[in-house]
């Protein structure tokens, strides 16, 4: 087996743009041995402006029009790390960012787009809906159809601006709400709109705004928004119940706050090779980044051009390497949606319109979307380097979605062996709890347990977080209050200097959690290795008459689960390339909450039993708090799952554990219960960090469940119950 090459520099990437998508398809393709590329964006999906108005029009769907981020990175074999930047400091090297620690880099690139103006009119940033970031404006336009269709009245809707974009966006509504009770008004500052374009263009624009009903306010420049009117300079006011804001682009502040060149606009000014030219080791590109010698204006087909050139020099300057100069075209082609499904063109004294346009613009909006769906496998080394994460034809790898552990049987086979031959030193298979007690400690009872994960995610802080709450959760599941941990860490092979970063943000996501219940991180141990590993040993005392034990369910106890289910699915699919980005964040957002309120309220509602769902999934564990004799009902079609898990299952994608938990849990199953296919696969899935699985007397279920519910529990349900089976032999289960 090849070993990964040691990694010695950092390149970060700012903002999921266009010119940062295709650049990291281009380095991907081709690998520089020991460098680590990490790609920060606020949101896993990130939009193709082209395909946008097509979006809003019906045409196209999000996934069409959105490149998933997390997807690709995965398949580049880079770190996806999902916040917002918030400052740059160019002398140490470091980004700032929200909500958690900053990291640092030693080459830089930004490619954040822009946004719209919105400081310059008083009351736009109040009342308006900007058009970017896109992620908002999306959520808007939903939450508005979502409304018209609940409502009888009319609606006047209101968009701001005189370019491309604001034209797309009022013909995209107008066709999309053709059918609804809406007005639609488009106010322009200037004379004309699309002042750039050429007469025809602008003329077959205006035939389309007519044809689609959407009124036209020309010289009619907005001097101040209120929270149902919009004021123009002429002191009139138009009456509004929703306004979209489309005008002149600016820029992140933060950018200019760094002390880097920019322009009077607050864009960061670059040299015709992409580089600020008062710091080599930044660069910049798209919307963000002026051109000093060739200034144009804020167009995605810029950044789409940029990108050969700017992979050419983010390399060379990694090597030593010569740099490559851009010069952008001075005219390019526009082509422009016209609401329904015909287009405009524009270049220079060209212009056409017409259905075959319309045909010729999606055809080439797909081809691009095409370079991000259909990723090329990568099968083996490129170039004598070790392409991350590369398998060989056909194989899959082992998820860490399951923890990689140890499957249940094998372990109680390897027990049992074990404690026949000391008997003293090993707890019999099966009585066993989620955390064990210290031997010999006075006074209160002190419980102690280990959990360990392999990386699932390749952005450390965040699996930092991950594994405290997992190992936590054994606690928890025991009804025990956290004291101290210890660490236990593996890093990637990686210079010095890097790997004080990774440890840094790996041991501040941990005390991130760790925080939040008082819990000190009293010492570890870390080394290096092929691939992440962590976890920790947790301690933690339960109060008199507070412990929660894993057996002891009730003969007509109802069974309640705290979380969905589906990591380990997920990030099987999340391995292989296969799962959508926005399903990750929602398992993400799971595994991050933890399951101390649950445990608190179990106690407080006096459990008969309680477990966390890990490794063995829903049914392995579930069995381990059934004794011989019972028998266990679950509702399949009430079992909460994270979103794309069912559909994952369906697909035939599997965790590395969750053959092994079928196998063991399939001898528990009643022989005459539904076969366990489709829904009943969620079943074996193992989890990370999951939710606890609660058994309790009937009497009290909907108290605790409106409790559970009250502290951000929102999945939690009934999901079966516990009875005395009329064979007493071992635990069984019907599935229903």
């Amino acid at each position: 087996m090849q070993t990964p090459a040691e990694l010695q520099q950092d390149l970060v990437l700012v903002g999921g743009g266009h010119s940062h998508a295709l650049v990291l398809r281009m380095l991907a393709m081709d690998p520089i041995a020991g460098l680590r590329i990490s790609l920060v964006s606020p949101a896993s999906h990130t939009p193709y402006s082209g395909m946008l108005p097509g979006l809003v029009a019906g045409h196209y769907s999000f996934e069409q029009s959105h490149i998933d981020l997390a997807r690709l990175c995965q398949w580049a074999g880079v770190r996806f790390i999902a916040s917002e930047v918030t400052a740059l400091d160019p002398a140490a090297r470091q980004l700032t960012l929200l909500g958690r620690p900053p990291i640092s880099y030693d080459l830089l690139s930004i490619d954040i787009g822009s946004q719209p103006e919105l400081d310059s009119v008083p009351g736009a940033r109040a009342h308006s809906v900007p058009v970017k970031p896109v992620a908002g404006l999306w959520q808007r336009w939903r939450e508005l159809e979502s409304r018209l269709q609940l409502s009888d009245r009319s609606h006047r809707l209101a968009v701001v601006g005189g370019g491309a974009g604001s034209v797309e966006l009022a013909l995209a509504m107008a066709h999309r709400l053709a059918e609804d009770p809406v007005s639609i008004a488009l106010f322009c500052g200037a004379p004309q709109i699309l002042q750039s374009y050429n007469r025809r263009a602008r003329s077959a624009v205006m035939g389309a705004l007519a044809r689609h009903g959407v009124e036209l306010y020309l010289d009619s420049r907005v001097a101040k928004v209120e929270d149902d009117a919009i004021v123009l300079g002429d002191d009139s006011r138009h009456l509004y119940d929703d306004l979209f804001w489309c005008t002149g682009a600016s820029a992140a502040p933060w950018v200019a706050a760094s002390g880097l060149a920019c322009d009077a606009g607050g864009f960061l000014l670059v040299d015709d090779t992409l580089r600020c030219p008062d710091d080599p080791a930044v660069f910049g590109a798209g919307d963000i980044a002026s051109q000093l010698n060739h200034p144009r204006p804020k167009a995605g087909v810029y950044a789409v051009r940029q990108a050969p050139a700017l992979a050419h020099n983010l390399r060379a300057t990694l090597l030593g390497r010569p740099l490559r100069e851009h010069r952008p075209q001075q005219r390019f082609l526009s082509l422009l949606s016209l609401g329904d499904r015909q287009a405009t063109a524009d270049r220079g004294l060209f212009s056409a319109t017409g259905r075959w346009v319309w045909q010729w613009k999606d055809r080439i909006d797909r081809e691009f979307m095409g370079r991000f769906e259909n990723l090329p496998a990568m099968t083996g080394p490129i170039d004598g380097d070790a392409v991350p994460g590369a398998l060989e034809p056909g194989a899959k790898p082992h998820c860490g979605g399951c923890g990689a552990k140890v499957g249940a049987a094998g372990l109680s086979a390897v027990l049992a062996d074990l404690h026949h031959e000391f008997p003293e030193q090993v707890v019999p298979p099966g009585e066993g709890d989620d955390a064990a007690p210290i031997p010999g400690a006075p006074g209160e009872t002190v419980l102690q347990s280990l959990d360990l994960l392999r990386q699932l995610l390749a952005d450390p802080w965040l699996m930092g977080r991950i594994a405290a709450n997992h190992a936590l959760s054994d606690l928890y599941a025991c009804g025990a209050r956290p004291v101290s941990a210890l660490a236990a860490i593996t890093l990637p092979f990686a210079s010095g200097s890097l790997l004080e970063r990774d440890l840094h943000q790996v041991l501040a996501g941990a005390l991130h959690e760790f925080s939040k219940v008082d819990c000190i991180l009293a010492g570890g141990h870390s080394m290096q290795g092929p691939e992440m590993q962590l976890g920790f040993a947790v301690n933690g005392r339960v109060a008199s008459g507070g412990q929660l034990t894993k057996r002891g369910a009730g003969n007509g106890d109802v069974l309640i689960l705290t979380k969905p289910l589906g990591t380990g699915v997920l990030f099987a699919a999340h391995m292989q390339q296969l799962a959508d980005g926005r399903d990750l964040a929602a398992a993400i957002e799971m595994m991050l909450q933890s399951n101390a309120l649950a445990a608190e309220l179990a106690v407080t509602f006096e459990v008969s039993a309680c477990t966390d769902i890990t490794g063995f999934g829903l049914l392995g564990h579930l069995l381990e708090m059934l004794c011989p004799g019972q028998r266990a009902t679950l509702e399949l079609a009430g079992m909460p799952c994270l979103p794309g898990a069912r559909e994952q299952l369906a697909a035939g994608v599997r965790s590395t554990m969750h053959q092994t938990n079928a196998a063991a849990g399939l001898e528990a199953l009643e022989p005459d219960t539904a076969a366990p296919e489709g829904a009943a696969q969620i079943l074996f899935d193992p989890q990370t960090s999951g939710g606890l699985l609660l058994a309790i007397a009937p009497t009290r279920a909907s108290d605790l469940l409106a409790g559970l519910h009250h502290a951000g529990y929102d999945e939690a349900r009934v999901i079966g119950k516990v009875a005395a089976d009329p064979d007493p032999g071992a635990a069984t289960v019907i599935l229903t």
